[in-house]
């Protein structure tokens, strides 16, 4: 996923295609969507307001809402009846710090007041962090956010010539190579755009410095890991389900063993004064980790 040349309310309804860099204003609705049905905005059993509602809204094509629509559909947050409408039909579970609740973009709004910023990331796809990417530098061009001297991020991402995947994967075998390469275009779209997007940022000298390393280790992510600063994380595991995906090469839908990050269960970890204490070993034992792991086990992606 990603997201490009963001507009802001008052322009011209954009019409983007669904591979320019994943969707500027796609990726813009299917972020806010995602917080409104996270934040209770549109709780479980509730109704979403009507297409042409969104359409207005967001400033965006029907094309764009009805593609978010779709995603959201797949994920299985919302269910469309014809007569009916749209409703919410699955609620986002969350393990609350002792500070209550927080969502990655909670943690990002937070994170991205600070002057120095350093994010390691074991992910499988970047897709979140493309979303909220998108969303912090529109923040800073607004003004909203201050604005960060350097931003430092490692990416970890599970190497593209795995032999094995436990997802996605076709539930038919002769769809298989069609569902695997699906998966590593939205890694490349994701991975680009994130460059892209920080990059963008220095040269248009909102942060003096950006460093973006991204590697690959011959492992599947069975989680999302965010280390903020070495002394936050928050995490979820991808839940396996079973959900069609849109082939967009065969412009048709097959069903497949898939891995949803969004709707899992979030983690959240602070360390605290006490290096003894369970919050400090469980940041320092998974920044331990991720160190390690980029050192010995990762390489650089050809």
């Amino acid at each position: 996923m990603s997201e490009e040349r963001e507009q802001g309310p008052e322009e011209e309804p954009e019409q983007e295609r669904s591979d320019d860099q994943g969707g500027v204003a796609y990726q813009r609705v299917l972020s806010e969507l995602h917080r409104r049905i996270a934040d209770r905005t549109y709780a479980i059993h509730t109704r979403l307001p009507a297409q042409r509602a969104l359409e207005k809204e967001f400033q965006v094509s029907r094309d764009t809402v009805q593609r978010a629509l779709k995603t959201l559909t797949h994920e299985g947050w919302i269910e469309s009846k014809r007569g009916s409408g749209t409703t919410v039909i699955k609620e986002p579970q969350l393990i609350p710090s002792e500070g209550g609740g927080v969502s990655l973009e909670d943690l990002m709004d937070k994170v991205f007041q600070r002057p120095e910023i350093t994010l390691d990331v074991f992910t499988l796809t970047s897709e979140s962090l493309a979303i909220q990417l998108t969303t912090q530098a529109d923040r800073i061009r607004r003004g909203l956010s201050q604005r960060p001297e350097r931003i430092a991020l490692r990416m970890l991402l599970p190497a593209e010539d795995l032999k094995e995947r436990a997802y996605p994967a076709a539930v038919k075998e002769v769809d298989r190579e069609a569902v695997v390469q699906r998966l590593l275009d939205t890694t490349h779209r994701n991975t680009a755009f994130i460059h892209d997007k920080l990059h963008d940022l220095r040269a248009e000298g909102l942060v003096s410095s950006i460093e973006l390393k991204v590697r690959q280790v011959r492992f599947q992510a069975t989680q999302k890991l965010y280390l903020f600063n070495r002394v936050e994380m928050l995490s979820a595991p991808y839940v396996p389900v079973k959900r069609k995906v849109h082939l967009r090469k065969d412009n048709r839908d097959v069903l497949t063993i898939d891995a949803l990050g969004v709707g899992a269960t979030l983690t959240h970890v602070v360390k605290d004064a006490r290096p003894d204490s369970q919050a400090s070993v469980t940041v320092d034992s998974w920044q331990t980790w991720f160190d390690e792991t980029w050192e010995l086990l990762a390489f650089d992606p050809k």
